[in-house]
């Protein structure tokens, strides 16, 4: 099938199943979706294995490999989804509490890479698994990033205080360029064999994050240019997407972070473009059509990953694993929070509401599927794309279905971490 024969299945089957879970089911739109595509792969896998003849798994599956879901998400849908969600972030308020979200998405991708490995290394050993050790860090880098899409919608419907969400916005946004580099760095010592140097993975990573945030920076800048010398709304969207799509094109040529480019742009377009380069008319058009790219790319993206669930190999391991990959993530994630507060000690701690949103509001989404999926064929991949899915499910059908009730429960905003640069 084609490119586009394959977009616009995607695209009907979200839009369909979309405005059926509008009607009857009622979950939230992302929870929704990812249920019908994860229900789905599971009536495909018991058709297959007990109706004789059926083949409808595989055709599936095909299909989906076809489109190749990694590929398809880090090298395209990524770049507009970051930049989408940097537009809406305030930068003021970012600058305000810009230690907290430095630390988060750098020191605390690290130590949740660094403690879900150990943690997982050591259930494997227990388990008996033929995993080498490196591979266990790998999942950790892969399973650190959050999904800043995901959270964002729920802070603003509860009214979540602003700075706090700036906060959580900051940290997934560039967390996810922050973990895309670890892993891949992580993965070429565990694929070669060689032992990890950390002075060469700290250039690399200088390196790689430097390089995207400098790009995001320059093609930023150019958009920015651009927009205020006219007012020509379809041409400024225009401009918008070519900011995207030549920005994260040039940091794929250059072997640098597109994700983070992403979000450095996003957020000067976002800010400085919205405030000083574009009209009421432009800002309006560009914020819609944005709003619109997000929602579209989000519907396919959850959609997708309980799709991908056809693409397990089930077994006892395989479940074993995947139960005890939910604990972790969960407890590494909690300990970083904790430690990342003590990094602090002139500032004011972490409230319990704040402490709270963050934990429980770092959700897991499609870049530690599609990492995971890019993982080399074998039973090691197998083993950790079970835990990969284990940990996103829970993630996506427990954690963002119940955080607008854990906000709900919280203290007042006043425990607001992004005042702990002050």
């Amino acid at each position: 099938m084609s490119p586009f024969d394959l977009a616009a299945m995607l695209v009907v089957a979200s839009a369909l199943l979309g405005w059926f879970n509008h009607h009857f089911v009622r979950l939230p739109h992302v929870v929704g979706l990812t249920v019908m595509g994860a229900l789905a792969s599971v009536g495909l896998l018991i058709a297959d294995a007990f109706i004789p003849g059926i083949t409808l798994d595989d055709t599936v599956a095909r299909l989906l490999g076809e489109m190749n879901f990694t590929t398809t998400l880090l090298e395209g849908m990524l770049s507009f989804l970051l930049f989408a969600g940097a537009l809406h972030v305030d930068l003021e308020r970012l600058r305000a509490g810009w230690l907290p979200v430095l630390l988060l998405s750098t020191v605390g991708v690290i130590i949740s890479t660094l403690l879900v490995g150990a943690a997982m290394w050591g259930i494997g050993y227990l388990l008996a698994l033929p995993i080498a050790p490196i591979w266990y860090f790998v999942f950790g880098a892969l399973i650190a990033p959050t999904d800043p899409v995901s959270v964002l919608g729920v802070l603003k419907e509860e009214k979540v205080e602003r700075g706090l969400q700036a906060t959580v916005a900051g940290e997934s946004l560039f967390n996810d360029g922050v973990g895309i580099v670890v892993f891949t760095i992580l993965l070429g010592a565990a694929v070669t064999g060689q032992d990890f140097s950390l002075a060469e993975g700290m250039r690399l990573f200088a390196l790689e994050a430097g390089g995207g945030m400098l790009v995001g920076l320059l093609v930023g800048f150019l958009g920015f240019h651009a927009m205020r010398s006219m007012d020509e709304y379809a041409l400024e969207v225009t401009i918008t997407l070519a900011v995207v799509m030549g920005g994260y094109a040039l940091c794929t040529a250059l072997h640098i972070s597109g994700p983070l480019a992403m979000a450095v742009a996003g957020l000067l377009i976002g800010n400085h473009g919205v405030t000083y380069a574009m009209s009421d008319v432009t800002r309006d058009y560009v914020v819609k059509f944005w709003e619109v790219v997000d929602e579209l790319l989000n519907s396919v993206l959850f959609l997708l990953i309980g799709l991908e669930m056809i693409a397990l190999v089930p077994g006892v391991p395989h479940a074993l694993l995947g139960v005890a990959a939910i604990p972790v993530t969960l407890a590494a994630r909690a300990a970083a929070l904790k430690l990342l507060a003590g990094l602090l000690p002139a500032s004011r701690k972490h409230g319990p509401a704040a402490f709270g949103i963050l934990w429980w509001g770092g959700l897991r989404g499609g870049i530690s599927i599609a990492l995971a999926l890019s993982l080399p064929e074998g039973l090691t991949r197998d083993l950790l794309l079970a835990a990969t899915f284990a940990a996103v499910l829970f993630s996506v059908l427990v954690q963002r279905a119940t955080l607008g009730s854990v906000i709900a429960r919280s203290a007042a905003p006043s425990a607001d971490v992004t005042q702990s640069a002050h």
